[in-house]
């Protein structure tokens, strides 16, 4: 193997929209929808919802006993079922739950 040839970076894909938490990427067949507040958690298990579709990708937290909980790092909404529209409503609905939830925990943080 030459060491002397140029490595080509990996580019991440640009997100089509994003806020102060969360990203929105659009791929060929989904939407995908990225909590912020749970980057860098270990991908567990991938969970699809069956009347909605939406792939859930989901990891673990720990609370202060050291009890496990599953929570969803991502969401995948096929876009043969919807629209970027939906997906920017979702997102908006979860960005306003953290925003009220930093105004209840760090007020001096706004």
């Amino acid at each position: 193997m030459n060491d002397n040839l140029p490595v080509k970076p990996v580019m991440e894909p640009s997100p089509i929209k994003k806020a102060r938490f969360y990203f929105i990427y659009e791929n060929r067949n989904f939407y995908e929808l990225v909590d912020k507040t749970k980057r860098g958690l270990e991908i567990k298990d991938k969970f699809t919802d069956e009347q909605t579709g939406i792939e859930s990708v989901r990891g673990m937290i720990y609370d202060l006993e050291g009890r496990g909980h599953r929570v969803t790092i991502r969401w995948l909404y096929p876009k043969s079922r919807y629209n970027l529209n939906y997906v920017i409503e979702d997102a908006e609905k979860m960005e306003k739950r953290y925003r009220e939830i930093r105004e209840m925990t760090c007020p001096d943080d706004i």
